[in-house]
């Protein structure tokens, strides 16, 4: 029998089985319609919710939301990070914070101090932040206290092989530096630095770099307060232009001139644009501008060793070395290219000294400014002198007439920037003539106008005396010693001519940084150099001098300050804890300058200040100051201990060829030295005097150990004083 005879064909499981081929191929064929289905149901629904959403709506879906190919470019937030030593940049940090918040924008405000750049700075890169930095730079282009560490590490990150070109790729960030121009050697040099690092590191920079500048004579804007402002607007515009996702403009500084947004002209970017175009053009520059994977410079062995032959393992370090001198020259050449411009516009023609901020400032402080250089303020002496009191000390130094002395400068500009500056250091700083310059006739006349001016308003003031008014009209004394340094005038010799051609003696004090123009001064009543400490650190600390050469400066000063014939007198100013301690070195300064005097006087305390850390801790006492002179006269066999004026908590030491007998003969004959100088300028220079020759006696009241302790009798508060004494007696 035949098994098929056992089947049932007819059987729909037999069917099934027979036909299952097309059974399959018509459920493949079902599926794929319900797949293809499907996507037409999705992409109706996504349109049809796209219509729906409003325009606000959609525009913050497209900036604020990845896609698959497009990247997110709105800014989460700001973080400022400050770097301060005397709270400027730290002020400025508030004032940013400010803006920043006006934009309805988080903001956090970060002391590089307390923060720790292992942990956390590579988090920027994906935290969809803005990092700002304002970095000030400290002595010799160092960074400040708190910033330190924050500076160690990203250069060392910067120059390590294992951190990568792209460490820090994703992280957008502005640097502010705060600094001095006239230090320029090392001007602005942290904010630069950091800025090349972060660059280096893989970070984009979101906007060129701004510099402030301390020195209101070369800042762009006039102070470093303007300039910060200058640069916080451009700032702002810039985050409020990333928050719509624009693409920066192009500054024609693109490498090899070739960037997107040149090729689209001023079309509007796509939204996301801005962060893919600029991450892949810099990807294409990384490429070539690779950071080194060595710690050590290439040299001119290495570059050489190219074309010959090398080990196939050395290629990789040699290569490495190449693309770093090339990315940081690329860097330079970007650096040139954004503020090469603004130096040239600065170096076309001298600038006035005296800046619109800088007038404000001052003016405020009361003086009375005389063309674009010069100054004349009305000392506090000659108000007190005018009202029958006391003058100062170099009335009971030298016998001037206080009520008829002009306190003046040619020049506003200093090369230092002394802790005890009582100017606050609102004056310009430089170390050579660069501005424009007023002729000395029309200094003198208005200096002398000015201070007349401001005598006058002293007329029917109660308590001026009218004789001593009348005498204040008639100028007979110039300190040249009112803010500056007057030696720097190029000009100074015409000036102190003119002076004496009116009869009126000639105080110069110059702060011992320009020997040759010391040597080249023409004779003067009394020539003064500031000796504010006796070795090189301290002077340094003290002074804060601009000049690399500032030691050598100072000794040649001393040096030159001895082949002087007029009186000379070097000024020792004391500040506790900083130079009341090196007796010895004084006494070997005042061997090198041989000076005819030596004044010693505590520091005086100008309240706070931005520009200084001293504090009413560093005011030595009268008493204090007494015991520094005597042992420092202890030193110097030919000097002794002269006079004293204990309001002023200074003291007089003077050399024993002006003890004449018994008597000292520290004040001048001013009457006598008119005649000398004229003698000297009829002669054309060769008929010559020494500081022996205009001296006068020194009256008893002004001497060291008095009982008056340099108080004038005619003084009405010391007549007042004694009165009170007798009274009490009785």
């Amino acid at each position: 029998m035949d098994p098929l005879d056992m089947w049932d064909f007819s059987s729909p499981l037999i069917s099934l089985w027979i036909n299952r081929f097309y059974i399959y191929l018509g459920l493949a064929f079902g599926f794929s319609l319900w797949i293809c289905f499907q996507i037409v149901i999705r992409k109706q629904d996504k349109k049809s919710q796209e219509k729906t959403v409003p325009n606000a709506s959609q525009n913050l879906m497209t900036n604020g939301y990845l896609s698959l190919e497009k990247r997110e470019i709105f800014v989460s937030g700001v973080k400022i990070f400050y770097g301060s030593q005397t709270g400027t940049a730290k002020g400025f940090a508030a004032v940013l914070a400010e803006a920043v918040a006006a934009l309805g924008l988080p903001v956090a405000v970060i002391n590089l101090k307390e923060y720790d750049p292992d942990d956390h700075l590579a988090e920027e890169a994906t935290s969809k932040n803005v990092c700002a930095f304002l970095l000030a730079t400290y002595t010799d282009g160092r960074p400040t206290e708190s910033a330190e560490w924050f500076c160690k590490w990203l250069e060392e990150a910067a120059s390590d092989f294992r951190f990568g070109k792209t460490y820090l790729k994703g992280m957008r960030y502005a640097v502010f530096g705060l600094g001095n121009s006239a230090y320029a050697h090392h001007f602005n040099k942290v904010g630069k630095n950091v800025d090349k690092w972060l660059w280096m590191l893989g970070a984009h920079r979101v906007m060129a770099r701004g510099e402030g500048d301390c020195d209101v004579v070369k800042s762009k804007h006039g102070s470093i307060e303007a300039d910060f402002t200058a640069w916080k607007a451009k700032f702002i515009s810039r985050l409020q232009a990333l928050r719509k996702g624009e693409k920066k403009p192009c500054s024609g500084n693109c490498r090899k001139g070739k960037c997107e947004s040149h090729q689209r002209g001023s079309e509007r970017a796509e939204p996301g644009s801005q962060a893919q175009e600029g991450f892949r053009q810099r990807d294409a520059e990384e490429e070539e501008l690779l950071g080194s994977t060595s710690e050590e410079e290439s040299g001119p062995e290495d570059l050489q060793s190219l074309s010959s032959v090398i080990d196939v393992e050395d290629l990789g370090q040699i290569m490495d070395r190449v693309k770093k001198e090339k990315r940081e020259k690329e860097w330079r050449e970007g650096e040139t290219g954004v503020f090469g411009s603004a130096v040239e516009n600065e170096a076309s023609e001298p600038r006035a000294m005296i800046t619109p901020a800088l007038r404000e400032a001052l003016t405020k402080q009361g003086y009375q400014l005389i063309g674009s250089h010069s100054g004349v303020k009305l000392c506090r002496w000659t108000k007190s002198m005018l009202r029958g009191r006391g003058g100062c000390y170099k009335h009971t130094f030298y016998g001037i007439e206080s009520h008829r002395c002009m306190e003046t400068t040619p020049s506003l500009a200093c090369a230092n920037k002394c802790v005890f500056c009582w100017r606050h250091h609102t004056n310009p700083v430089g170390t050579e003539w660069r501005w424009k310059m007023d002729q000395p006739e029309m200094i003198l006349k208005e200096a002398i106008e000015n201070h007349q001016n401001m005598i006058k308003q002293f007329k029917g003031v109660p308590g001026v005396k009218e004789e001593r008014f009348e005498e204040g009209m008639t100028v007979k004394h110039c300190a040249l010693s009112l803010v500056g340094e007057p030696i720097m005038y190029p000009e100074i010799n015409r000036f102190v001519k003119l002076l004496h051609e009116r009869k009126i003696s000639s105080f110069l004090v110059t702060n011992a940084q320009f020997p040759a123009e010391i040597r080249n001064l023409k004779p003067v009543t009394q020539l003064y150099v500031s000796v504010d400490a006796s070795t090189k650190e301290s002077l340094k600390k003290i002074d804060r001098p601009l000049f690399k050469d500032f030691w050598q400066r100072f000794l040649d000063s001393l040096k030159a300050l001895a082949e002087k014939q007029q009186r000379t007198v070097y000024r020792l100013t004391l500040v506790k804890a900083w130079n009341v301690d090196e007796l010895q070195a004084y006494a070997e300064l005042v061997s090198l300058g041989s000076p005819d005097f030596i004044e010693v006087k505590g520091v005086t305390y100008c309240g706070e200040s931005s520009a200084s850390s001293l504090t009413m801790a560093n005011v030595p006492w009268h008493e204090e100051v007494v015991r520094f002179v005597s042992e420092l006269v202890d030193l110097i066999p030919d000097y002794e201990i002269a006079c004293e004026h204990e309001h002023s908590n200074c003291l007089l030491i003077a050399h024993k060829k002006f003890k004449i007998g018994r008597e000292w003969c520290t004040w001048i004959d001013y009457n006598r030295f008119q005649e000398l100088i004229q003698e000297y300028e009829d002669s054309g220079g060769s008929k010559t005097f020494s500081a022996k020759d205009y001296t006068a006696r020194t009256p008893s009241w002004a001497l060291f150990g008095a009982s008056e302790r340099g108080f004038d009798p005619r003084d009405t508060r010391y007549q007042r004083k004694n009165k009170a004494k007798d009274i009490s007696g009785c």
